[in-house]
């Protein structure tokens, strides 16, 4: 497995550590749900260099750009971030993703465990006036999230963080290290993300510098386990788990990033299709109920969705949430069942626990 240049930072702080995506993780430090609460009502930093980075220039980069993903690259300018994603061309996802528009170039940051798949694909369709490089071992990125994470790295930085605005960045120095200052989150709060090129000792340098700028405010380190219920409860999708090649964007709520109206792009036919023929199921969250034992059942990845105790579809992702304090989750179901309102059980552990279809975010900001 691979390791981030912090490896040895979350060996000395405890962390638990597993494989993801390749490379060794931390999952958590003290506890899921206490790193949780931190994020959510003061500021956590996060190691998430696992993830991969692509740049991507030339001429006629952004032309590339355009064919293989399905949000609009030329409303995209310099110093701004787009959400998106590329597909097969049966409209299946091959992952999803951001594009940084940084003025000569472009940079596309991928799912840890794609990367390879991600950058080969990207290989396949290239064309004259584009180089494509793979920059993934080159950048460390740590996620400093929540309510105080702007005051926190507003003391390391000269750049005006509050000017950042929401899918914006800027190339700035921070804790003395030349790097981009992004301001795109996965967790609903107020956060950014913070790309370093530099040995350990330097990341090493960067991380310890926060968690002492964050120190009044109770800062500490979040792994792989909070990130995943902070990011279930806005009702984010996670490769893998609530999108992969099986799946496509309409019926996983990405409709939003899919511009079927800018002209070609791999899988744009079989997205006219789908939608020329309708939603056949959708993405739809869900709680489950309180007074059924939903406050201490926990719906996993896998558990079967049923209605009048027939199977109707799988959990695709599921957790207790820490601010709701009940079981939530993520399935595909039928469309005639994916309304808000809509009642469904959730088969766990041979009991089918009732729950409600809510409509998402399941935390309202």
């Amino acid at each position: 497995m691979k390791r981030t240049r912090l490896y040895d930072v979350h060996r000395e702080l405890g962390a638990k550590l597993v494989e993801f995506g390749g490379f060794e993780m931390p999952v958590q430090y003290s506890s899921i749900i206490e790193e949780h609460r931190r994020v959510r009502s003061s500021v956590g930093v996060f190691d998430v260099s696992h993830m991969g980075e692509f740049k991507i220039q030339g001429k006629n980069a952004a032309s590339l750009l355009q064919k293989m993903t399905i949000n609009d690259v030329s409303k995209l300018s310099a110093g701004k971030a787009q959400y998106s994603a590329m597909c097969y061309e049966d409209g299946g996802i091959v992952d999803d993703l951001l594009v940084y528009h940084l003025g000569d170039s472009y940079m596309m940051v991928v799912n840890a465990s794609n990367t390879e798949k991600d950058f080969q694909w990207l290989q396949e369709h290239l064309s004259d006036g584009v180089e494509l490089i793979d920059v993934s071992d080159d950048i460390s990125l740590l996620a400093v999230q929540g309510p105080k994470s702007l005051v926190t790295l507003q003391k390391l930085t000269d750049v005006e963080l509050s000017r950042i605005k929401y899918y914006s960045f800027s190339l700035g120095t921070l804790a003395g290290v030349p790097m981009v200052i992004s301001r795109t989150g996965y967790t609903g709060e107020v956060g950014f993300e913070i790309y370093v090129r530099g040995d350990s000792s330097t990341v090493r340098t960067v991380w310890q510098e926060v968690v002492d700028a964050g120190r009044e405010f109770g800062i500490g380190p979040a792994g792989l386990g909070a990130r995943d219920t902070l990011r279930l409860e806005m009702g984010y999708c996670l490769y893998g788990n609530d999108i992969d090649k099986m799946t496509n964007p309409l019926e996983a709520g990405l409709g939003w990033i899919t511009k079927l109206e800018k002209g070609d792009f791999v899988g744009r036919a079989a997205l006219l299709k789908v939608k020329q023929e309708g939603l056949r199921r959708k993405l739809a969250g869900f709680t489950l109920d309180a007074s059924d034992g939903g406050a201490k059942m926990l719906p996993r990845h896998g558990c079967e969705i049923v209605l009048n105790g027939k199977g109707i579809g799988h959990v695709t992702s599921g957790t207790f949430s820490p601010s709701l304090e009940k079981g939530i989750g993520l399935g595909y179901v039928a469309v005639d069942h994916s309304q808000p309102g809509s009642s469904i059980g959730i088969r766990i552990r041979n009991r089918d626990v009732h729950a409600n279809v809510v409509p998402l975010p399941f935390l309202r900001k």
